[in-house]
């Protein structure tokens, strides 16, 4: 049976609909980037569903090429010129990331908006359980992705030029409305459960207030582990990035604790993993070494696992109509219109139950 990891670890030949003109690529980069101008190859990561990512390489050595997916997109997604910058301004800081060389708009280069940046040597790891490292690896391959949150949640934004990214303050309230918008969009059928919540939520928001950056989607698939070494060596994907309420963030990261089990390669969860002998935390250790390193107090997460639970149900909703319409970035559909039934159903009890709590 495939695994997530032989799925989408790797790179592939890019499908038809997501092949690039090399040779009108490699006129565009021969006076922006040295050594790229001719003799360009491209294949494609075989991860991810939302901006198709390839390796470039050329006689400059390889790079690393992001765009937006060809076609219709969902108006205010795949804003890779925002993610651009973002990278840009990140370089600066004690948070790893793959260092940028040049934004193009004109897509009448390879028929999209894309972006450039350095190649990094690593692994990627698509299964939470990472079950081919060994037990201290693991331990210290997760206690740096714990550390690296709590230093993103901890930058000054505008300190680092990133201010005016989004409105410092109503982040819940504009997220909440943006995914239900989102996920109405991409409806294929009714789900009640996902209805019901789209109007439960906003009545039940927290009353704790808080802003910071964000990265909207930080997980073990979205960081490059250094080839030899237990380490985070970059953060990837950062087009979810803003400025936001730091327990939605946590929240979204901790799925691999609540993700629905036996998902195939739709999913990568913990549950049911003997997590001791694994060398992984379990969510609360996970959550309190977390809140240490940021000196705040453990809080109560129901409202905002709720949240994350339905904000994932609404981007799978969204992989489905992409894949349905034949934009997705990836070839392979891993999910299914169950699933996201499956997730509003989980989400709806997590809501429920801090309802009872309030």
């Amino acid at each position: 049976m495939t695994s997530r990891q032989e799925q989408f670890g790797g790179e592939e030949t890019p499908p038809s609909h997501l092949q690039i003109d090399l040779d009108r690529l490699a006129s565009y980069l021969g006076s922006r980037l040295p050594g790229m101008g001719r003799d360009l190859t491209a294949t494609k990561f075989k991860g991810g569903q939302s901006n198709p990512t390839y390796r470039l390489h050329g006689l400059g050595g390889s790079f690393v090429l992001r765009r937006k997916p060809p076609g219709k997109l969902v108006e205010s997604a795949h804003r890779i010129d925002r993610e651009y910058r973002i990278l840009s301004a990140l370089t600066e800081t004690d948070i790893s990331v793959a260092r940028p060389y040049l934004y193009c708009e004109d897509i009448d280069v390879i028929g999209s908006e894309f972006y450039i940046v350095e190649h990094i040597a690593g692994r990627v790891f698509w299964e939470a359980d990472m079950a081919d490292c060994m037990r201290h690896d693991r331990a210290a391959i997760y206690d740096d992705m714990n550390a690296i949150l709590a230093r993103l949640h901890s930058l000054d934004p505008v300190a680092i030029g990133l201010g005016d990214i989004a409105k410092p303050d109503g982040y819940i309230e504009r997220n909440l409305m943006r995914w239900s918008t989102l996920y109405e969009e991409a409806q294929l059928t009714q789900i009640p459960d996902m209805d019901w919540l789209i109007e439960a939520l906003p009545q039940h928001l927290p009353k704790a207030k808080e802003s910071c950056f964000i990265h909207g989607d930080f997980g073990l698939y979205n960081l490059i582990i250094h080839p030899t070494e237990p380490r985070v060596s970059a953060v990837l994907d950062w087009e979810m990035a803003t400025l936001g309420h730091p327990l939605v963030d946590l929240a979204h990261h901790l799925r691999a604790w609540w993700d629905l089990p036996n998902s195939g390669l739709a999913a990568t969860s913990l549950v049911g993993v003997d997590l001791p002998a694994f060398g992984i935390p379990t969510m609360d250790e996970y959550v309190c070494r977390y809140c240490e390193r940021r000196g705040i107090a453990v809080p109560d997460l129901s409202w905002y696992l709720a949240y994350a639970q339905f904000r994932y149900g609404a981007m799978v909703q969204g992989i489905l109509k992409r894949g349905a319409e034949g934009t997705a970035a990836s070839r392979v559909m891993v999910h299914n219109q169950d699933r996201v039934v499956r997730i509003a159903a989980m989400a709806r009890r997590s809501l429920e139950g801090y309802k009872i709590k309030e």
